[in-house]
């Protein structure tokens, strides 16, 4: 009996162990794809598995047309609870790549920290598993590249859980924001546009979300494997501020508020101002130093793309009157309120942007890209890396889109791909 037990222990480790290298060696194939494209069985149901069930991980037990079948994480206390959420049904696992090899799951979630996105979307690619990934979409410029070129490479299908270019009141501006986008395509306001994001316009930066330069190491408790929490981030002696519900506060695993609701704000100003292909030429900033290892506050950035449009982040609420968008023949406020007399009215006569995918269950059936994608989804994250790099460097730079790298300028290069730590690659 011994002898049989510590034969499958060793054959677990060397699953483990070898798992990466098997994934990147062939691709597991959803059941959903055997038929062909588009084929869904009247019998059959899209299944997904969940990577990281802490607050925002649970939150996607409810959505879309999906079979819950997994729960993965590295906090026992997590997995526990997401397993009883499933009402017992959903697999626990520990280590992640489990989940990914088995063959029944269609779609992965996942909701770790940003830290881990990169490296888990191009992994879940490899094990041919379409991806719904939380916001920001990778830690750095270069994880999101390569995150390209893994859904390209498997052909698999992308969801970034951001929504608001196709759903939902977008905040302070109290409509969704197909009205903001007609407006703008209608030229109605002039070219180019400003975008000022603010308190004042409708947007909290949520600057609580800062480190700590004064952590004192303190034992890691018995229900959370700190190594694999951290996986590709640097080594860190363990704190509890660094880990769950505070992490956003440190550069290695996310970006403060900027991190945090970044993308949730500059996503649907890509879009509404026609940016989906491209990037800002230069990011300008104001803030006081910042720490190394702590994320701190900061008072405006300001990202100008080449036609002279800027997205304007005003941290200190400076400016009192600031519209939402300007152009030069007129404004739109937080609350839809114009200067242009009539303008809800004059929304109704412009076209209707171009139809978007906006089921991601719709996407991964007819293999149709989702409306939040992989692509569009890098190139707003862009922004927010842009303005993480600025401060974290203390100063303004240039950027060139088509390449994807800053203008001479070696050391935020350097941040575009940046070391991960022991076995993780991507």
């Amino acid at each position: 009996m011994n002898q049989k037990k510590n034969t499958i222990s060793h054959s677990r480790r060397n699953f483990i162990k070898n798992s990466a290298l098997a994934l990147g060696a062939f691709a597991i194939v959803p059941r959903h794809v055997l038929g062909g494209k588009g084929f869904l069985a009247p019998s059959d149901t899209l299944t997904k598995g969940i990577i990281g069930v802490g607050g925002m991980g649970r939150g996607h037990f409810g959505y879309e047309g999906t079979k819950l079948l997994a729960v993965c994480d590295v906090d026992k206390n997590h997995l526990k609870q997401a397993i009883d959420l499933s009402g017992g049904q959903a697999r626990g696992y520990s280590d992640f790549r489990e989940l990914l090899a088995q063959p029944d799951i269609d779609i992965v979630h996942i909701a770790t920290p940003p830290h881990w996105h990169g490296v888990m979307s191009v992994m879940a690619a490899q094990a041919g598993k379409d991806v719904w990934c939380e916001k920001p979409m990778t830690r750095t410029i270069g994880e999101g590249k390569r995150v390209i070129e893994a859904m390209e490479q498997y052909g698999r299908m992308f969801r970034l859980n951001t929504w608001f270019r196709f759903t939902d009141n977008f905040y302070g501006m109290n409509t969704t924001v197909k009205p903001l986008k007609k407006v703008v395509e209608s030229g109605i306001l002039g070219w180019p546009l400003t975008v000022t994001i603010s308190g004042f316009t409708g947007f909290n930066w949520k600057f609580y979300w800062v480190g700590k330069t004064n952590l004192e190491p303190t034992p890691v408790p018995a229900e959370l494997d700190y190594d694999m929490w951290l996986g590709p981030a640097p080594y860190k002696p363990y704190h509890p501020h660094r880990v769950h519900g505070t992490f956003r506060g440190y550069w290695d695993y996310d970006g403060g508020g900027l991190g945090d609701m970044g993308q949730h704000y500059i996503d649907p100003v890509q879009y509404i101002l026609g940016k989906d292909n491209t990037s800002p030429v230069r990011v300008d900033i104001d803030c006081p130093q910042q720490h190394d290892d702590a994320v701190g506050t900061w008072r405006r950035i300001e990202f100008t793309y080449a036609d002279g449009c800027k997205i304007i982040l005003d941290g200190e609420n400076k400016d009192t009157n600031a519209a939402y968008i300007e152009g030069p023949n007129g404004k739109i406020f937080r609350g839809f309120k114009s200067t242009i007399p009539n303008i809800l009215q004059a929304i109704d006569t412009f076209p209707d942007p171009a139809p978007q995918v906006t089921s991601f269950s719709e996407a991964v059936v007819s293999r149709q890209k989702f409306g939040l994608n992989e692509l569009n989804g890098h190139r707003s994250c862009t922004v927010v890396n842009m303005g993480k790099i600025a401060l974290q460097l203390g100063r303004s730079l240039n950027f060139d889109p088509v390449k994807q790298e800053f203008i001479n300028d070696e050391a935020a290069n350097r941040l575009i791909n940046q070391p991960m730590r022991g076995p993780w690659k991507i």
